[in-house]
């Protein structure tokens, strides 16, 4: 099986919907930490907890000028995270189904 851990990764950074509004946000163009707190009216803490998942995962990246960090979508880690998810879609089973699951 591919990377387990980076296939955890990806998944975990797509199943909350704060981080699903920052890619929807990001997707525009790179957007300050500042704006994103604004528009998305969570604390600080909260949103360095989700970019932290979200730039693990390698879908976002991030860069510091100042005292501010500013964010933007990674297309090459997203190339990759649509890469691990065709795998797991694609890929034949190891096992053969069970009697009970066939129709």
């Amino acid at each position: 099986m591919k990377d387990m851990e980076m296939i955890i990764k990806v998944f975990k950074a797509f199943c909350d919907e704060n981080r699903l509004k920052i890619l929807e946000m990001l997707h525009s163009s790179e957007k300050c930490g500042c704006v994103l707190l604004e528009d998305l009216q969570i604390s600080q803490s909260t949103l360095s907890h989700h970019m932290r998942i979200l730039c693990d995962s390698e879908i976002v990246h991030s860069r510091k000028e100042g005292k501010w960090t500013y964010y933007t979508i990674d297309k090459s880690g997203c190339e990759r995270a649509m890469e691990l998810i065709a795998y797991l879609i694609n890929s034949p089973p190891e096992t053969e189904e069970h009697p009970c699951c066939l129709k």
